[in-house]
């Protein structure tokens, strides 16, 4: 048995904690919810081409804020499987090997991209997988494997949130001793950042980035690598939002709130804003490209109004049912609006790769140093305090909170790692 987080979906505790959820937030966490923490069976290696990872440090991502706050879309519940372990950011140790296994060795510290495609659920590649581009896999719920589209969402691998976690041996990235833990982690998010910037095609002109959340500071480090020509411009909402976005290379950063957001955004990106007979102002020119990092309905709204002309919107935010979009400027604009799903390829000259591959390797060669952006730490018993830490930034100044996870067995390394862990939250 080992301690874990985990989701264990009901239509009863579904339907209750999303009514309750309403009024009282605390029901998400709380027993009425679909999480919980305990212990729960080790996964076992599902053949030979698997590896056992024991966790170091597992991300929170606000993915897994909207999964356990229930805002998830409904219509993505084929592609899980449930109980699930939640968490797919994660850094950790090899702690068994598979007898096919050959790449890595128990003691080595790894990533593990966590992406379920047709390589790890023993699947022909389907038509998406043998391009490169296994984020838009065709067989995320079929295989070997119960569904699921990354780790931490499948029954049988477990997932970061708790001791361990089994991973193929086609995912297992090592991590080079010049790598801290602190970036390692941080290698899935910072990919899904690359990958963006990518799949749109890195921009020219100016770029606003709105949000100041990990992925939207990601996407500011990864403009200042993939696009350094381009200007931008960061919409975020607390200072210690905008220092990091300034550190990471933001040429402008724009903190206004309500009112005053239009105005600041039109003066800094030049454009002219135009009184409608009724509702927001509406913006004549624009961004070349907008970067929607929120998951927000005022988000995505904002981001269809910024982008100028034949201007690009780029949706990070994994909004599921957004209310009250106006969709005119789609049309009106002629804007091209592109998804991102995970941390899927970014092109090379040898081929399309792992972003998360890549991620690590800027980390390993210095270009990018993304560590001070883990700011909290928590225990994975202190759940709800870390949870709490999350969704409160202005009150707790969180950028990124992270679990640091005991290992198996307990003793006193893990006694020591709870105390620390305590301490440093």
């Amino acid at each position: 048995m080992m301690e874990a987080i985990q989701f264990r979906f009901s239509p009863g505790r579904y339907v209750l904690a999303k009514a309750l959820g309403r009024v009282y937030p605390g029901v998400f966490t709380s027993r009425l919810g679909c999480v919980a923490y305990g212990d729960v069976p080790e996964p076992r290696l599902p053949g030979p081409d698997w590896i056992k990872v024991r966790t170091r440090l597992a991300g929170i991502c606000g993915s897994d804020l909207n999964l356990i706050a229930l805002r998830d879309s409904p219509s993505v519940s084929p592609f899980a499987s449930f109980p699930f372990v939640i968490g797919h950011e994660n850094v950790g140790i090899v702690s068994e090997v598979g007898s096919a296994v050959t790449e890595v060795r128990p003691g080595q510290r790894v990533v593990v991209d966590p992406l379920l495609p047709c390589a790890v659920r023993g699947c022909e590649p389907c038509d998406n997988c043998r391009a490169g581009m296994p984020n838009r896999c065709l067989r995320f719920a079929e295989g070997a494997l119960s569904p699921g589209l990354l780790l931490g969402s499948c029954r049988d691998t477990g997932g970061s949130w708790g001791q361990s976690f089994v991973a193929h041996r086609s995912q297992v990235i090592p991590v080079p001793d010049e790598v801290s833990d602190e970036n390692a982690v941080l290698a899935e998010p910072f990919g899904c950042a690359l990958h963006a910037v990518d799949v749109a095609g890195p921009p020219r002109g100016q770029v606003i980035v709105i949000g100041g959340g990990v992925i939207g500071l990601c996407v500011v480090a990864a403009l200042k690598l993939m696009a350094p020509d381009c200007r931008i411009v960061a919409l975020v909402r607390h200072p210690f939002q905008a220092e990091m976005a300034r550190r990471l290379g933001a040429d402008e950063v724009l903190t206004p709130r309500g009112k005053q957001v239009y105005p600041a955004v039109a003066e800094a990106l030049g454009a002219r804003l135009l009184r409608p007979v009724l509702g927001p102002p509406v913006f004549s020119g624009g961004a070349d490209a907008v970067y929607e990092c929120a998951g927000s309905d005022r988000a995505l709204n904002d981001a269809l109004r910024f982008a100028g002309p034949g201007g690009q919107v780029v949706l990070l935010g994994l909004a599921a049912i957004p209310k009250a979009i106006d969709w005119s400027f789609v049309w009106l604009k002629e804007l091209e609006v592109q998804g991102v799903f995970a941390a899927g390829p970014v092109k090379t000259p040898a081929g399309p790769v792992s972003a998360v591959r890549r991620a690590v390797e800027l980390f390993a060669g210095g270009a990018v140093d993304l560590s001070p952006l883990v700011t909290h730490r928590f225990a994975l018993r202190d759940f709800r305090k870390a949870l709490a830490a999350v969704t409160s930034k202005g009150s707790s100044g969180c950028i990124k909170a992270v679990f640091v996870v005991d290992e198996p067995g307990g003793g006193a390394r893990a006694s020591a790692s709870r105390q620390a862990a305590a301490s440093s939250a």
